[in-house]
């Protein structure tokens, strides 16, 4: 008797997430970029009350670490999709899955599901900590503006994460990724803004700060969460398209 569509669905979606959890790396680097955010967070905390007199901003300092964060999110994405190529995996995986193009978009959608909660806890546990330390110094945050910023770190790493398991699909080797992407994230992009002027705010990472950063008053020309998120998921549509496509044409 053959299996319905969506009972196919779920058991694809269900090898995938098995892969992703049982995969020593992924908990490893989940584990340490949490450790590493608190340690962040702590320190972007101490510096602020130190150094600062006045009122502070506890999302500022809270989502400070974000720079560094996502660091731990692009090596999720990465490890996610070259994992199966390192020990020939990707063979055994596309003889019981030949739908090559299906079975990369549950891939991505089971990082998906992995990647929600874990970055939503990662980055609420380093405001938590801010909140905490700085609650008698802080200026007072409505819960909804809380709410949002959160939300748009959590989606700007989620779209990170995804953005790197595609580029990791197109190179198919893990070195070679973390170099292309680590070292656009902390060198080209850091380097280039000072000379693109307007044109920085249409690279990703750029228009994902602005998913849960609110802009300073002295900055113009600035983009809205939407706007940020917008460009910022456009970015990852196309990289996970192209993705797809070469996942298809190409041998194993």
């Amino acid at each position: 008797m053959s299996v319905s569509s969506s009972r196919k669905i779920t058991q694809i979606l269900g090898a995938e997430l098995d892969k992703l959890v049982t995969l020593p790396l992924i908990g490893l680097t989940l584990l340490v970029t949490f450790i590493l955010n608190l340690g962040l967070a702590a320190a972007f905390t101490s510096v602020d009350l130190q150094g600062a007199a006045g009122t502070q901003n506890i999302l500022n300092t809270g989502l400070s670490s974000m720079g560094y964060l996502q660091a731990g999110f692009i090596i999720l994405g990465i490890l996610a999709t070259c994992s199966e190529y390192t020990g020939g995996q990707i063979r055994t995986t596309l003889t019981t899955i030949p739908w090559r193009g299906f079975q990369l978009s549950t891939k991505y959608l089971a990082l998906t599901i992995i990647t929600i909660p874990a970055a939503s806890f990662t980055t609420a546990s380093g405001v938590l900590y801010t909140f905490i330390m700085m609650k008698d110094t802080a200026v007072v945050i409505e819960i909804d503006e809380m709410i949002k910023s959160l939300a748009g770190a959590t989606g700007y790493l989620t779209l990170t994460t995804l953005l790197s398991a595609a580029i990791g699909a197109l190179l198919r080797r893990t070195t070679p990724a973390l170099v292309v992407l680590l070292g656009y994230y902390f060198i080209v992009s850091p380097l280039s803004k000072d000379f693109l002027h307007n044109t920085k705010y249409f690279f990703p990472d750029t228009a994902g700060y602005y998913m849960y950063m609110p802009p300073s008053s002295d900055e113009i020309n600035v983009l809205t969460p939407m706007e940020g998120t917008g460009i910022s998921l456009l970015w990852t549509l196309i990289f996970i398209t192209a993705a797809i496509i070469f996942y298809r044409k190409r041998d194993a």
